[in-house]
């Protein structure tokens, strides 16, 4: 059983979910289709097992952060579940990434999570316990904002970006969305006096660096074009 939810897991990295059909995970697992339906009726309930088995390994991995986090005050709490969520990101990023991003939610796997459902509950039962330290009235509202807020953040950092984003980028990118949380949490994004101040150099310089860390090189095309185009305006008329 274990061999056919890590034969799917391989198929789905490495051909996608389009391409893991029954026949396919049974053929890498080693086993006849046969036997692969006296365990698992469908490709979805096979998905269904990898996605439980991916959630239990990120459990693993960021239970004890969490835990920590519940008794800690709000910027310091927030700080360490942002670095949990970058954690629970880099546990089989492929796999992650895929499992985020290519199954349907239709079916057997409509209600089906990654790591969010946990995450979310979590998030709520903190915020519950530090009422008081806040200035939001929907705790509903504000752990989706706060969790949806940083699954975005870390997902795009950790599973597009992490060869381009250095170490000190991603402390720095950990840093401003613990800051974005909590001045939500805190009202300080509704307070018009901090939003006329300037930004502190250090926040400028550690947007600065997420920002390079981010851009694209430019294509090789593009400089070509580029070049003509300043040859093209330099050439004496006539020529």
């Amino acid at each position: 059983m274990s061999a056919l939810v890590e034969a799917t897991a391989r198929i789905l990295v490495r051909e996608g979910f389009d391409k893991a059909s029954t026949n396919r995970i049974a053929e890498v697992a080693g086993v006849s289709v046969g036997s692969l339906y006296q365990y698992f009726p469908s490709k979805e309930a096979l998905v269904v097992a990898v996605i439980d088995r991916h959630n239990q390994e990120i459990v693993q991995v960021v239970h004890d952060e969490l835990a920590e986090a519940m008794s800690l005050p709000v910027q310091k709490a927030v700080r360490k579940m942002v670095a949990a969520a970058v954690k629970a990101h880099r546990v089989n990023p492929r796999l992650h990434r895929v499992l985020a991003e290519q199954i349907p939610r239709v079916g057997k796997l409509e209600d089906v999570e990654t790591f969010n459902r946990e995450y979310y509950a979590l998030f709520k039962n903190y915020l519950d316990k530090h009422r008081d330290e806040l200035r939001v009235d929907d705790l509903e509202l504000a752990s989706f904002v706060c969790v949806t807020s940083i699954e975005a953040l870390t997902h795009n950092a950790v599973l597009r970006h992490s060869k381009t984003l250095s170490r000190g980028a991603m402390e720095s990118l950990i840093e401003a969305g613990t800051r974005l949380v909590v001045g939500y949490l805190k009202g300080w994004l509704s307070d018009r006096r901090l939003l006329e101040v300037e930004p502190c150099d250090v926040a400028r310089d550690q947007a600065d660096r997420i920002t390079q860390s981010l851009e694209p090189r430019p294509a090789l095309h593009g400089l070509r074009r580029q070049n003509l185009s300043e040859k093209a305006r330099a050439r004496p008329a006539g020529e």
